[in-house]
């Protein structure tokens, strides 16, 4: 009779961070997938066959004759350089295995046209965003979040971050209407307009993860991944080994074995294997999990530059919700032959968001215009899953599915309150061994 502390359904980013931390705990974790890849619903699939294979789609020929050379992230995100995900990675010292490049450029839509994204002094002078007046109240508001200190109310300058709301913190500063749409959406990466109602301590948080990122990064704030984010969770099983953890992929999973409630094992290819909690994601468990939206993501294979990027191999865009009258941001990534996940000269650029209509293709045609002239389109749409329960009566700890946005903040949320229902302890990263990662500045 094989014995777990923990077992761990999928190999998704959540679930690896987890059991990773977990491990490094001395908890004795087993990881099964039924997918003969890394990463689950976040995976990278190569070759390029695979992903329309999957998809359940006609394989192009004339994209096939270079389709090893492809690694196509199911769901397309980049790292903010100082956020807590990337920390994660740190203090589990699976960046041992990773190599990042910046990611070249971070744009916004307005009226039509792309503006790079300012969240400095120097591009808020440089920033046809905004006009003059504008331009100052912004290096206002940039001066105060800098100076900001959670421990020093002499720093609130009267405004008490907890009780303020971000829409008066912004009245404060004199912000208008189109200065507060680009910080909100495209710096604070807010996802809907409710946040300018909260306390505007967490903008105030996220304007400076921004920033502090950007000064990392220089031509952006984001980090990606060379070879794509399936390296990830193969990092994460290279390093699970060195704890003793198990990874087992393309494994059946026939049976979730409870007593009085509560998870004891998981039956996997006959073998019945125990455990005393279960992490996993929410296609392994249907019966406990609901659905809270869907997300329509279109994956465009490019042989050109997104124009006005000023010919960028990577890039970020944001088309705020206010642009289009919708509810819900559109999300561009755009990654390329540079980090060895497209042929030479090839670019890949995913479009998503959050599905409001009946006609869901329809919804990110904004975006797909900005990527013209197209090659290749693939287009995936996916119910958003959440957990019934927090899981501590049964032990079973569900994560929620990957949002549209092209970032890791709401991971990094899920992944923060997943270990706090696990432990019943607060996930700190304060005690990384290594303070540094690798990546490519250039």
């Amino acid at each position: 009779m094989q014995e777990f502390d923990i077992i761990v359904l999928g190999t998704g980013i959540k679930e690896c961070v987890l059991s990773s931390l977990m491990s490094q705990s001395g908890k004795r974790v087993l990881h099964i997938d039924v997918n003969p890849y890394y990463g689950g619903a976040g995976g990278s699939i190569s070759p390029l066959e695979e992903l329309f294979n999957k998809l359940k789609l006609p394989v192009p020929k004339k994209l096939m004759g270079c389709g090893k050379e492809w690694r196509i992230d199911l769901v397309p995100k980049f790292f903010l350089a100082t956020d807590q995900l990337l920390k994660v990675l740190v203090h589990t010292e699976v960046t041992r295995y990773l190599d990042f490049k910046v990611v070249e450029g971070s744009y916004v839509y307005k009226a039509g046209r792309l503006h790079e994204v300012p969240a400095t002094e120097e591009d808020a002078h440089n920033s046809d965003l905004m006009g003059i007046f504008d331009k100052r109240r912004f290096k206002k508001l940039l001066l105060y979040v800098l100076n900001f200190d959670i421990r020093n109310p002499c720093t609130y300058q009267d405004m008490d971050p907890h009780k303020t709301t971000t829409r008066d913190l912004f009245a404060h500063f004199d912000l208008g209407l189109n200065v507060i749409e680009f910080i909100g959406h495209a710096i604070a990466l807010h996802s809907s307009e409710s946040y300018l109602d909260q306390p505007c301590v967490d903008t105030i948080k996220r304007i400076r993860l921004y920033v502090e990122s950007l000064s990392r990064g220089k031509t952006s704030p984001y980090l990606y991944p060379v070879y794509g984010l399936g390296e990830l969770p193969q990092g994460f099983a290279r390093l699970s080994a060195t704890y003793g953890g198990t990874f087992l992929l393309n494994r059946a999973v026939e049976e979730i074995v409870m007593d009085n409630g509560k998870v004891t094992a998981v039956r996997s290819e006959g073998k019945l294997l125990h455990c005393k909690q279960l992490i996993c994601d929410p296609s392994y468990v249907p019966n406990r999990v609901r659905k809270v939206g869907r997300v329509v993501r279109v994956i465009c294979l490019l042989n050109h530059p997104v124009k006005s990027t000023h010919e960028a191999n990577s890039c970020q865009i944001i088309i705020p919700q206010t642009q289009l009258s919708r509810k819900s941001d559109i999300y561009i990534s755009v990654v390329s032959f540079t980090h060895n996940v497209a042929s030479e000269g090839m670019y890949i650029a995913t479009v998503s968001t959050t599905v409001e209509t009946n006609n869901p293709e329809k919804e990110v045609q904004p975006g797909l215009e900005l990527l013209e002239p197209i090659m290749q389109k693939i287009v995936s749409i996916s119910n958003l899953m959440a957990p019934n329960e927090d899981g501590k009566k049964s032990q079973i700890f569900v994560s929620r599915s990957y949002d549209a946005t092209n970032h890791f903040e709401a991971e990094c949320e899920d992944i923060k309150d997943m270990y706090r229902r696990l432990t019943g302890d607060e996930l700190s990263f304060g005690s990384s061994r290594h303070q540094s990662h690798n990546s490519d500045e250039d």
